[in-house]
């Protein structure tokens, strides 16, 4: 075996070790929560906060009738879609605002202003707009998403170090070189800090228009559980959201890691 193999082999061990040190936090606290979540809920027996035990049973139950898996299919369908729609104009907007003042000077107003603006009253627009259909729904996870992803590009774009800038025109780079080459591979660690933040806020988003807009999926499941004061079902889909949650910043996670694996690991956003 090769030095360079085995310095290849050790620094995958390496990795390997990190991850698995990582998660150990995670895990023990996952398990505080769960046995926490179980013992206050059987100490205080209150109808709105139902043991873990009882919420994972109703969880099964209603993935065994149909109920979860058919109404989650028909949400991320709505979150894919909605959130390709948000990256897309993100990253066009986001470079286009970082590359040139002058796009910045004149979006840069409306962008922060929709940003802060509390996203869920566009959805009588949209409803007005396109009805009970699934636009005004995915119109509002763009509404979410979209302009904390067009604040972290430009960002990212504005803040590419000059001196690697410099460097690429001594070495004759055209403009098309420069970006494709210097400035798109240095933004790109704090561009996808941007799309996480972005894909949270997505799911949130498809929630919100679910179940103020068209009452379907996983929503729907909310809103019916809540008119009947189901606790139980209510968290058992809220278990569903949250795993749909942490699995979506997970594929960002893994596509960030893989855009970025040049970078040192101590440089790596987390």
């Amino acid at each position: 075996m090769t030095a360079t193999a085995r310095l290849a082999r050790a620094g995958r061990s390496a990795g390997e070790l990190t991850n698995r040190v990582s998660l150990a936090p995670a895990a023990a606290a996952l398990a505080v929560l769960a046995g926490s979540w179980e013992l206050v809920g059987r100490i205080a027996n209150v109808p709105f906060f139902p043991p873990l035990t009882t919420v994972l049973v109703r969880l099964r139950d209603m993935i065994a009738d149909g109920l979860i898996l058919d109404n989650l299919a028909t949400s991320l369908t709505n979150l894919v879609l909605g959130f390709a729609i948000s990256l897309a104009i993100a990253l066009v907007v986001g470079l286009l605002m970082g590359a040139f003042a002058k796009v910045e000077a004149a979006l840069d107003i409306y962008v922060n202003a929709l940003l802060t603006a509390p996203s869920l009253v566009f959805a009588p627009i949209f409803f007005s707009i396109w009805g009970l259909g699934r636009e005004s729904i995915i119109a509002v996870v763009v509404m979410y998403s979209c302009f904390i992803m067009i604040i972290n590009t430009a960002a990212g774009v504005r803040t590419v170090p000059r001196p690697l800038v410099e460097m690429g025109t001594s070495f004759s780079a055209t403009r098309w070189q420069l970006f494709r080459f210097v400035v798109l591979p240095a933004a790109t660690p704090l561009i996808m800090a941007g799309v996480r933040l972005g894909v949270g806020r997505a799911v949130k988003g498809m929630i919100n228009g679910e179940m103020f807009i068209a009452v379907v999926g996983l929503g729907k499941l909310v809103q019916d559980a809540g008119r009947q004061l189901d606790a139980a079902s209510v968290l058992a889909v809220l278990i569903v959201i949250v795993v749909v949650a942490f699995a979506s910043v997970a594929i960002v996670q893994a596509v960030d890691n893989r855009l970025t694996s040049w970078l040192p690991q101590t440089a790596r956003s987390r």
